[in-house]
């Protein structure tokens, strides 16, 4: 973890001169409030990905030296056979274009949504795949 954090807190340290030079020349309120948040979520998350660094055990990845059998082992579980990760992207993608196109539209697409929402996160409790 201490790589990403690094990136994130050297992205930030870069952000600050450069929100500073943009503010100046520019004069443009909305893309120096732009790039201040930029800073700020850059500066958390590589805040937090430093100091959770320090209190676990290094992993494979931060050992300049592992070699790629030191992080064998499950990674997690993925569902090999599911199509509810479709379905809810498709009734998302239809719900967000109904905020473009009309509030009809996106009233329609709630009730899909969270059926297909429903569905993938009781995918296993029913049916063929069932634990």
């Amino acid at each position: 973890m201490k790589v990403e954090g690094w990136l994130f807190a050297v992205f930030a340290a870069f952000l600050v001169p450069v929100t500073v030079v943009y503010w100046y020349w520019s004069e443009d309120p909305t893309g120096t409030t732009v790039l201040i948040l930029s800073f700020g979520l850059s500066f958390l998350i590589g805040y937090y990905l430093l100091f959770t660094a320090r209190r676990i055990e290094p992993r494979p990845e931060d050992d300049p030296e592992a070699s790629i059998a030191d992080a064998a082992g499950d990674l997690g579980f993925f569902s090999p056979y599911s199509w509810w990760p479709l379905a809810v992207a498709a009734s998302l993608a239809v719900m967000f274009l109904g905020i473009v196109f009309g509030w009809w539209l996106f009233i329609l697409a709630v009730p899909f949504v969270a059926l297909s929402v429903i569905g993938f996160v009781f995918e296993y409790y029913r049916g063929e795949h069932e634990h």
